[in-house]
């Protein structure tokens, strides 16, 4: 009853949160003028000859509240614009490019936790040890290396020196021919799904070739900074009363560790976990440039270049959302690992 109740407390909450941030996204649209705010409410290159009748008929030169009113109402409808970068409306280019983005969650994300909570697990527990020292170093020097300079690297070495080993962008021109043919079906447009439901093991192992060097990317980068947390955290709750009254009454020391200590130290790992499925979702913007990864950063990237306005405020908008939506999530997560932030 109380998780029911909390949960719905969360909801709630939800609610004038993205209110906030869609307000902030308005109060940015002001900056522009009436011509280029026109370009959020066109939905085919032929209408940019029209723009005066568009802000006529969308109000852009009537008060505030009034712009809000129909700026608001073409965005639930799921207008926001056309994309000069990608010459497709700002809606169909988020669809287009998110399972790229949402195939890079799939492996980076599980891999970076859960080898992050071990690391940071086994370097607590063997503090100041030849393994806590290794541990501790290799997270230094990842968290430290730039995205687009370890990219850069692994380039040169997996592609270049060994020559196509494993290669920039989604698919190979073979596999790009099978997954655009009539006979091939695209479910979810993830490659690697749309393979294996597809039976189609060709596709699959190529887009897994492509997927190696952006993934490893991105875990070494966020791998390092979940096991400091994580370490901090462990190495904190070891120190615990309740961790030594454990010890006093004899329980061996995995049991200490597994079942009254890891639960405790893992939600400072849940917040950071929660903050890098977000900041992912933002498309890794320079890890998918790097690798020419045509996901949401690579698109990001092409429409700020090119002054994209309508394609980059729906990015913001849509990221926003994302951002609002995961930290819900952790919050629930919090409350199933500790009982007691229901109640507070």
């Amino acid at each position: 009853m109380e998780l029911r109740a909390y949960i719905v407390r969360r909801l709630l909450l939800l609610i004038p949160v993205l209110v906030g941030v869609i307000l902030i996204i308005f109060a940015l649209l002001q900056f522009f003028s009436p011509v280029q705010r026109a370009a959020l409410y066109v939905r085919s290159p032929q209408q940019f000859r029209n723009l005066d009748q568009i802000i006529e008929k969308y109000h852009l030169n009537e008060p505030v509240y009034v712009q809000f009113f129909y700026w608001i109402s073409e965005v639930l409808k799921g207008n926001l614009g056309w994309s000069k970068s990608v010459n497709m409306p700002v809606s169909d280019a988020l669809l287009r490019f998110l399972p790229a983005t949402l195939e890079l969650l799939i492996f980076t994300v599980p891999l970076t936790i859960f080898i992050g909570i071990k690391l940071g697990i086994t370097s607590a527990i063997h503090r100041d040890k030849p393994v806590d020292h290794v541990t501790r170093g290799l997270a230094i020097a990842g968290y430290s290396l730039p995205a687009f300079w370890l990219g850069l690297m692994l380039l040169m070495i997996f592609y270049g020196f060994f020559t196509g080993l494993f290669p920039p962008g989604r698919l190979g021109l073979d596999a790009e021919m099978v997954v655009s043919s009539a006979s091939f079906q695209n479910y979810t447009y993830i490659h690697t799904i749309d393979g294996i439901l597809n039976l189609r093991l060709d596709v699959v192992l190529d887009a897994l070739r492509h997927l190696v060097l952006p993934v490893t990317t991105l875990t070494i980068i966020n791998l390092a900074f979940i096991m400091r947390i994580m370490r901090s955290s462990m190495l904190e709750t070891l120190n615990k009363d309740y961790i030594m009254m454990a010890r006093a009454k004899g329980l061996d020391e995995k049991t200490v560790i597994n079942k009254h200590a890891r639960r405790n130290a893992l939600i400072p790992a849940v917040t950071v976990s929660g903050y890098l499925v977000a900041s992912l979702m933002a498309g890794a913007v320079l890890t998918e440039t790097v690798f020419n990864y045509k996901g949401l950063g690579w698109w990001s990237v092409n429409a700020a270049v090119q002054l994209d306005v309508p394609a980059v405020l729906g990015f913001v908008l849509f990221i926003g959302t994302v951002i609002v939506i995961t930290n819900l999530i952790v919050d629930l997560l919090y409350a199933k690992i500790d009982p007691r932030i229901r109640l507070g």
